[in-house]
């Protein structure tokens, strides 16, 4: 097996790095305070080819791998989360949804625009009584011929006040379960599609969070993707990728406050030394190497499944559920490890670990995790690693 990576993987990573420390940290604390929506950084962020990394070049994209996706975000994470979702939103809900299961008219209409930042896009499936159950959507798409009439409320959807294109997730055929939901694009200048107010929250403060509703939008049929009844398909399918993405920021943030809590415990000195000579500060640095590198492993194997195109769902779902868990604890053991310091937010620890939370809930919480991964055990689906080019089950 190689570890390695490639000469631009590694300028891809360092490109991310610099862009994070240079133009994502100055103001990341005022920004998560006042909740101010990163524009001008976002901005940035699509003119330097994050916002479409998957993306092939024919459609304005930087036609690059899952793993160098996954290298960007984790050194975008560290620094600001709020920028690091709606890369992850753009890249792997939008981006990879559209240009893997969209006709031909609709990658040449939306994707150069998505890619370059000029439009941003949202993906709309969770709804009040349909986070977790993504069968139970209420929000309805009526089919008139030659075009559907959208109703409906979708919540918790990022990027909610800023997009201009939304993925919406909608029932046609109440009578047919899973198999009667469509998604549907719909731009948000439309007639009908209105914007709640910006959630308060927790963490990721300055990521545009709002609820959407839908009254009486027109949608053409042409913005349907896929044959009619595709909807919940497409939803599981994209979200098993956006995965690799929420699991990349979770790895981002435990690596974020595991290179604070060492370098701060390097430099505070306690009873005459460094307290990182501290047998009780040592261990807790070295647990979270130790858990930080498994997590990253995981989540550069999904990644590279993801490229083979070979089965990553469940290798998605185990890097997003151990990655996540590990962002919780081990942000908490850098707040720790600050001490008092820790509690204020000069020393951006407690906001990482305000931002790690969410990465246990979003795009699947990790008590759906399990059950993916539960069902793949019991199915005997469960992929061990890959030997000789083939996919051995257990």
């Amino acid at each position: 097996m190689i570890f390695s990576l490639t000469e631009e993987q590694l300028a891809v990573q360092e490109a991310a790095r610099e862009f994070a420390q240079n133009e994502l940290k100055p103001g990341v604390i005022e920004r998560d305070r006042d909740m101010i929506f990163p524009k001008e950084q976002v901005q940035k962020m699509g003119e330097l080819g994050l916002l479409g990394m998957m993306v092939a070049p024919e459609y304005g994209g930087s036609g690059m791998d899952s793993l160098s996706y996954v290298l960007a975000m984790e050194e975008i994470s560290k620094i600001d989360n709020s920028c690091s979702v709606v890369m992850s939103v753009n890249n792997s809900l939008v981006c990879w949804g559209i240009e893997t299961y969209g006709t031909e008219e609709q990658k040449q209409k939306y994707l150069p625009k998505l890619a370059s930042g000029e439009w941003i896009g949202s993906f709309c499936l969770s709804e009040p009584e349909a986070g977790s159950d993504a069968t139970s959507q209420r929000t309805t798409a009526i089919d008139k011929g030659d075009h559907y009439v959208l109703n409906g409320t979708k919540n918790w959807i990022t990027n909610g006040g800023t997009s201009s294109l939304h993925l919406v997730i909608a029932q046609t055929d109440a009578d047919k379960g899973h198999h009667g939901i469509n998604v549907l694009i719909v731009e948000t200048s439309w007639d009908g599609v209105e914007i709640g107010a910006k959630e308060d929250k927790l963490g990721i403060r300055s990521s545009d969070t709002h609820t959407i509703m839908y009254n009486d939008v027109i949608v053409p049929k042409e913005n349907r993707i896929g044959e009619d009844g595709f909807g919940f398909k497409f939803a599981m399918k994209t979200l098993a990728g956006g995965r690799i993405g929420i699991a990349s920021q979770a790895l981002g943030i435990a690596a974020g406050a595991y290179e604070l809590a060492l370098a701060y415990s390097k430099e505070r000195e306690a009873f005459g030394k460094a307290i990182s000579r501290h047998q009780a500060i040592a261990f807790k640095l070295a647990d979270m190497a130790t858990e930080i590198e498994a997590a990253r492993l995981l989540v550069y194997r999904s990644a590279w499944l993801k490229d083979q195109k070979l089965s990553y769902d469940t290798a998605s779902s185990m890097a997003k559920l151990f990655a996540s868990e590990v962002a919780m604890r081990h942000t908490v053991e850098a707040v720790q490890i600050h001490g008092g310091y820790g509690f204020v937010k000069e020393y951006h620890v407690e906001r990482l670990m305000r931002d790690a939370k969410i990465t246990q809930i979003y795009e699947g919480t990790s008590e759906v995790q399990r059950i993916v991964i539960s069902r793949s055990i019991l199915k005997g689906q469960l992929y061990i690693p890959v030997y000789g080019g083939e996919q051995l089950e257990v």
